[in-house]
């Protein structure tokens, strides 16, 4: 082992968590210094120092643009509908009071594929203030699981950033880690959204804020759409993604060259989600009413936030050139072999670390698919062990949300709770969602 490449990485992990807890600086700028320093420590020269930096982003970004770029549109469209509110209003109604929780988490679980996770909490707390209003317990019976439900599918399903810039950083085949992300996600918000919402509803009780005006949070400025078809929309490219994945690795067998084709086509992932936003510009767009202009403005819009991502994911696919460049991914998979560890927990624990350390899931996501992607190099791992690997990721990146996650203060906020209340309810339940995510990611990992 060469203790020095030990120590440049370890080294610019240090200085990647000072940049960003210290000095307060973008991931992005912090990722890509740290991705230098390690290049400098292992003796790379100027040239190719900056071609790797150069070869890294632009190999990573040339997918990940693309899908979260259209999945932004996408979801600011959808979100601009009231489809969350359709969808909310619609399980809570057909589900009845008792199992209001449910249909929440079955909500959260399927407004967050389109929707960013702090835009569709904020939408959807109404209903949970209304819901408290109306049954006098707990906003954490309600609350938690709509969260587990969004976090669970923020982390685990395309085309949300997170889950597609590991896929990408990692290789990982696009429709398998959908798939196999809904087939994670079911115990992960059972457990921690059903069972852990009753658990610490029935322990502390907390009341609908003071700052909150029901009368006026609760008035619907639009005609909602109807909810069959906003299930619909949300499951088209999801179902074109994942058929084509299917096809292509021979579970589904079609004999026709041409049909073969045209599944590969509508299926892959640019052209399913530029089928969505062309179906939802017009179906909940112009068919509504909304000026072409108005669409032009909330596309404009969604692409702040997604262009961050897109820089940060850049970021990512340097950080992990630059530990192949300089050979320290080969010796890391040497080290981790000699120790007997496992892939998946190196990964696991590198994202728990990570995240647990600077706050961010998404920081956390990447850099550890960043350190994990050179460990695959000599490794011949199928596309179910892969997509297996891009949720132990991201399980890891959501664990322990605490005082340095902007979403331990949305939820500390918008449920009126203490920081020790937080800490109990919604701290503990990104614990759960991550060690339920990490366990199933195992059975799969090992089983196939």
């Amino acid at each position: 082992m060469d203790t020095g490449i030990l120590v440049s990485v370890i080294s610019g992990i240090g200085l990647l968590l000072w940049m960003i807890l210290r000095w307060k600086w973008p991931a992005f700028i912090a990722l890509l210094i740290s991705s230098i320093w390690v290049g400098l420590l292992c003796g790379l020269e100027a040239t190719t120092l900056f071609q790797t930096i150069q070869e890294g982003m632009g190999s990573t970004l040339g997918f990940v643009a693309t899908i979260v770029g259209l999945g932004a549109m996408f979801g600011a469209i959808l979100e601009h509908s009231g489809g969350a509110l359709a969808i909310a209003g619609f399980l809570t109604s057909k589900l009845g009071e008792k199992k209001a929780p449910l249909a929440l988490t079955l909500t959260g679980f399927m407004v967050a594929i389109p929707v960013f996770f702090d835009v569709a909490f904020i939408i959807l707390i109404p209903v949970i203030y209304a819901l408290q209003k109306k049954t006098g317990r707990s906003l954490l019976l309600f609350a938690i699981p709509l969260l587990a439900g969004l976090a669970t599918t923020h982390a685990f399903i395309p085309p949300t950033p997170g889950p597609v810039a590991v896929a990408e950083i990692l290789q990982a085949e696009l429709g398998w880690v959908i798939l196999l992300g809904f087939f994670t996600g079911i115990p992960v918000v059972l457990i921690s959204g059903l069972w852990f919402g009753q658990y610490i509803g029935s322990r502390i009780h907390i009341s609908i804020p003071d700052f909150v005006k029901l009368q006026d949070e609760n008035k619907e400025p639009l005609q909602l759409p109807p909810v069959s078809l906003i299930i619909s929309i949300i499951l088209l490219p999801i179902v074109l993604i994942v058929t084509a994945s299917l096809v292509k690795s021979g579970l589904i067998t079609i004999t026709n060259s041409i049909a073969q084709q045209c599944i590969s086509i509508v299926g892959h992932p640019f052209t399913a989600l530029i089928i969505a936003n062309l179906v939802v510009w017009y179906v909940l767009g112009i068919k509504r009413g909304v000026n072409k202009e108005k669409l032009l403005d909330i596309t404009s819009r969604s692409m702040g936030p997604a262009g961050t991502i897109i820089l940060l994911t850049g970021a990512g696919g340097v950080f992990k050139q630059m530990l192949v460049e300089t050979g320290a991914g080969e010796m890391m998979a040497s080290s981790m072999t000699g120790m007997g560890l496992p892939v998946i927990v190196f990964a696991f624990v590198a994202a728990v670390l990570i995240r647990v350390a600077q706050g961010s899931a998404t920081v956390a996501m990447i850099t550890a698919a960043g350190l994990t992607a050179p460990l695959l190099t000599f490794a011949e791992l199928s596309e179910i062990k892969l997509a297996a690997l891009t949720l132990a990721i991201a399980a890891g990146a959501s664990a322990l949300s605490h005082v340095n996650d902007s979403g331990f203060w949305l939820v500390k906020q918008y449920l009126g709770m203490d920081e020790k209340q937080t800490f109990k309810s919604w701290s503990v339940m990104t614990i759960l969602l991550a060690f339920t995510g990490f366990t199933m990611s195992v059975i799969v990992y090992y089983l196939f």
